[in-house]
């Protein structure tokens, strides 16, 4: 709960400060880096901190939370939260970090408001900082507490490796050694942690692809040529290779229940929807379900395969398929809802490019579909988070 005290001054400086965010995000990774290098060996994207994206994020949550807090002072933004909080404990993020990204995010906030800032303002925004720190770190507490081990990483054998469409691939792990396996949930992803050729660890997020009930581990990566990490699984990892993998987060799960589902998605984002897909056919499922899927062309689709016999192999199932060269029976151009039939009380899941999944999302909401039942997964730094929910 955002005090009385500081209520005001938060809600009076916001505009400001989030002005001014992207510029405070830029100044407080160059101090948090230029004190600790060592964190971009395995935790921190040097690709993401050079486009900028996770300043953007960094600036789009810390505002989105402020402008939560003068909004509804009482609550907190949880879908929010949850989000973040399992980006961090997928990465093995400890209480005891949240103590250095303050000291340093607060040297650069008072840097770059060094023309307006007032010790009243300053302590304002540490109570909103340390609210919004104190929530991550309960969550993940949480979420670390559920696993079915204690360590943030472990290594897993990679035992089979298949090329998935024109420009993705296919990794089948197996655990390299005992520690404990946290079965995942459909739509969860890991991180998976690889030694680039200079010595530097570097990490990305990777939603599991197919069957989640076993202790294996399936994920589908496409390749980014300019990439750091793509490169190495794609060109360097072989089978028989050992990588390091976090436990299962996400909470863009399947739900339990009956209600009918949409699965949209566009490109590599069809990962979760595979995933969700192969869960309902290993449970005999006969929920209804929307399948929806854009792709550049049929060669492309990294899961064509998996996700066709799964559809075909669940009586509610149907597919419709946008792309932008078509072939066969399938849709030209850019996915739409507009003219579909969507299934009553359906909760719709989107996973692609985050403009395909602002269009898609705007398009369900038009649609009346409520938005607490359209659910969304961002590969990369979330640069919508503030604004989503």
């Amino acid at each position: 709960m955002l005090s009385d005290q500081s209520l005001p001054i938060v809600e009076a400086t916001l505009p400001l400060v989030g002005e001014r965010m992207p510029g405070i995000a830029k100044n407080f990774y160059g101090r948090l880096f230029a004190a600790h290098p060592e964190l971009l060996d395995g935790l921190f994207s040097r690709s993401n901190q050079k486009n900028g994206s996770q300043q953007q994020a960094l600036a789009g949550s810390v505002a989105g939370f402020a402008a939560h807090l003068v909004k509804n002072p009482d609550t907190y933004p949880e879908v929010m939260l949850s989000r973040i909080a399992h980006k961090h404990a997928s990465l093995g993020i400890a209480p005891e970090q949240y103590d250095v990204v303050y000291k340093y995010l607060f040297e650069a906030i008072a840097d770059e408001l060094s023309d307006v800032i007032t010790s009243e303002i300053a302590d304002a925004w540490s109570e909103v900082y340390w609210l919004m720190a104190h929530a991550l770190i309960k969550i993940e507490k949480g979420l670390y507490a559920a696993q079915a081990n204690d360590r943030p990483w472990s290594p897993w054998a990679v035992v089979d490796k298949q090329p998935a469409g024109t420009a993705a691939m296919t990794f089948t792990l197996e655990p390299a050694d005992d520690t404990p396996v946290t079965i995942a949930q459909p739509g969860q992803f890991v991180s998976v942690r690889v030694q680039l050729s200079d010595g530097i660890r570097q990490v990305r997020q990777y939603t599991l692809s197919a069957e989640t009930s076993s202790h294996r581990r399936v994920f589908t990566t496409k390749l980014d040529d300019n990439g750091e990490v793509s490169p190495v699984l794609h060109s360097t990892i072989a089978v028989g290779d050992t990588i390091e993998v976090s436990n299962p987060y996400g909470d863009v799960t399947l739900a339990d229940g009956e209600t009918p589902l949409v699965l949209a998605t566009a490109g590599i984002g069809c990962t979760p929807a595979a995933s969700i897909l192969r869960s309902l056919v290993e449970q005999r499922s006969d929920r209804e379900v929307l399948v929806l899927h854009a792709e550049r062309n049929m060669e492309q689709w990294a899961l064509k395969d998996q996700m066709n016999a799964d559809i075909e192999a669940l009586a509610g199932a149907e597919l419709k398929l946008w792309l932008e060269n078509p072939t066969g029976g399938a849709h030209p151009g850019f996915m739409s809802l507009k003219g579909l039939d969507l299934p009553e009380g359906a909760s719709v899941y989107l996973c692609g490019p985050l403009p395909f999944m602002k269009n898609i999302r705007a398009e369900a909401l038009a649609a009346g579909v409520p938005a607490e039942r359209i659910h969304y997964e961002v590969f990369g730094p979330d640069l919508w988070i503030g604004s989503a929910n």
